[in-house]
């Protein structure tokens, strides 16, 4: 599938380019990454009404602690067909030690494995398995899009400044946490893939005018860091 643009070079295979015109939404705070890449794809699926999106946020609760399962929670109220896929079916205790957890760790633990112990009732669904890159890439060649956690300590990408003039992670007047050695979990949305050049293409919520672009190897290292237990939420076009 070719969307948006051409690959330069010799003829690609269909499948070998794809650039999904998925729409950019800036985050509005340091916390609401995630809530960012849901706006983004219910509009790339025609379904973002930002009245309904706000009552959606109210009636499930949504504050400043958001976690994967949240935002398939989110997808479910909208019925939007999803797969959430992850390492762990509910909160990893190890992570009351890390320093981006400690904060809300104790508060969200029993919140979190309950969303996960009711998922099934209320038609959430939910996989503990492991995803490969040809998976992810077979979902996007079909036109589907995808949120997937990430440590943006790790993420890099090629198409913005480097070296990095401002943080590509939290929007402007924040403090920048680009360089910090410990786990940020930040949220992203896949939008496609270049296997002649091995690159993922996605939107950053931090940035409001652009695509970012990483490398395969690079962007495997950030998703599957300590912290993000591999969580991907696959969203589907025929919603």
């Amino acid at each position: 599938m070719r969307t948006e643009g051409e690959a330069s070079g010799p003829p690609l295979e269909p499948g070998d380019f794809v650039q999904l015109p998925v729409p950019i939404i800036q985050q509005l705070y340091h916390w609401d990454c995630g809530l960012a890449c849901s706006r983004m794809v219910l509009r790339y699926l025609g379904q973002l009404d930002d009245s309904e999106f706000e009552s959606a946020l109210q009636e499930l609760r949504l504050t400043r602690s958001i976690w994967t399962i949240d935002l398939a929670y989110l997808m479910r109220h909208f019925g939007v067909r999803h797969r959430f896929c992850t390492q762990t079916l509910g909160v990893d205790k190890g992570y009351k030690n890390q320093s981006f957890y400690r904060k809300h760790f104790d508060t969200e633990e029993t919140r979190v494995n309950q969303l996960f112990a009711q998922a099934k009732a209320c038609k959430v669904l939910v996989e503990k398995r492991t995803v490969s890159v040809q998976d992810i890439q077979a979902h996007l060649a079909q036109g589907h899009v995808a949120i997937v956690l990430v440590n943006s300590g790790v993420l890099h990408c090629d198409l913005c400044s480097s070296p990095v003039k401002y943080c590509c992670f939290a929007p402007s007047g924040h403090r920048c946490f680009c360089r910090s050695p410990d786990y940020q979990g930040h949220f992203i949305v896949l939008r496609g893939y270049n296997r002649a050049t091995s690159c993922i293409f996605y939107n950053n919520p931090a940035y409001a005018d652009r695509m970012c672009s990483t490398s395969i190897s690079n962007f495997e290292e950030a998703r599957t860091s300590y912290g993000t237990d591999e969580d991907i939420l696959f969203v589907y076009l025929d919603s």
